[in-house]
């Protein structure tokens, strides 16, 4: 726990305390719009082709799509205004939020509600069978500042008394579906994703469900955030909003596994700031 903690206050100084005061342009020609690095980057930007498409259509602008290294550096990148659009994840977005003025504008809507869980996992022959069953072994988790492959799936451990490096061994993978590749392949002994990947990858057999058991599976917790820069053109943040908010493209709703998106707001992620007091993290100090 003190070593999760030590990371995020680092990832703090790292970046200052301070928001930046620099010049970005409000307007720009090429909008910049940031995917969450939970896959392989050149399979993300392959698949939400269609979504570039929609953008440029309805926005009437050039699209960019970048996925950057990890978390840390996509928060960076907003940080410094090097992105305008970005998709994060939960954890990531407080993170964000904390050192950059972006606002959330949509999550999408996936059975009818803008929320989502995760699942905790456990290779076969491990022989974990319940959260219990971890204590001693090895927890495989995605990126540090991932809400459903990280955050979500350390919350459950904690609430069924595991905490980490004292009741198990943590090791971070980086993303989701090297979460379920260690997990299936016996490199970990138990890991947490995100439902809607962990689905994804079995449904194209990536991963091969028979090695794998699902232990459990987490509460519902508000969707991915889209955000974006709060220093944009007031008539373009409405465009942008009203591109997600009014989207029915299917090509593009197949790729986010989505019905459609609906409208949210700062607000709405105070629960993930709660978790964090379970972990004893203070995000407000970040």
């Amino acid at each position: 726990m003190k070593y999760v903690l030590g990371f995020l206050i680092g990832v703090t100084l790292a970046f200052g305390l301070a928001r930046p005061t620099f010049a970005v342009e409000a307007d720009p020609a090429l909008l910049k719009v940031a995917l969450l690095p939970d896959e392989n980057a050149s399979e993300l930007i392959k698949r939400n082709q269609p979504l570039k498409d929609y953008l440029e259509k309805a926005l009437d602008k050039k699209i960019e799509l970048i996925v950057t290294t990890d978390y840390s550096s996509m928060i960076e990148a907003m940080r410094f205004g090097r992105i305008d659009i970005a998709y994060f994840g939960p954890l990531s977005y407080v993170l964000a939020r904390s050192k950059s003025e972006i606002e959330p504008f949509a999550a999408m809507i996936s059975g009818g509600k803008p929320t989502y869980r995760s699942v905790v996992i456990a290779s076969v022959k491990s022989g974990v069978t319940s959260l219990a069953d971890i204590k001693g072994k090895k927890m495989v988790y995605g990126d540090r500042a991932s809400t459903s492959s990280h955050l979500i799936p350390k919350t459950m451990l904690a609430q069924a008394g595991l905490l980490a490096d004292r009741d198990y061994q943590q090791h971070f993978v980086g993303a989701h579906d090297a979460v379920a590749a260690n997990v299936a392949n016996g490199n970990g002994d138990a890991g947490g994703l995100s439902e809607v990947i962990w689905n994804n990858l079995v449904e194209r057999k990536v991963i091969d469900a028979s090695k794998v058991r699902v232990l459990g599976y987490s509460q519902e917790y508000p969707q991915y955030p889209w955000t974006m820069r709060s220093n944009l053109k007031p008539e373009l943040k409405d465009k942008v909003r009203n591109a997600f908010l009014t989207l029915k493209d299917p090509e593009v709703l197949k790729n986010f596994k989505a019905e459609g998106f609906a409208p949210i707001t700062n607000k709405d992620y105070d629960v993930i700031r709660e978790m964090g007091k379970l972990l004893n993290l203070d995000f407000a100090t970040m």
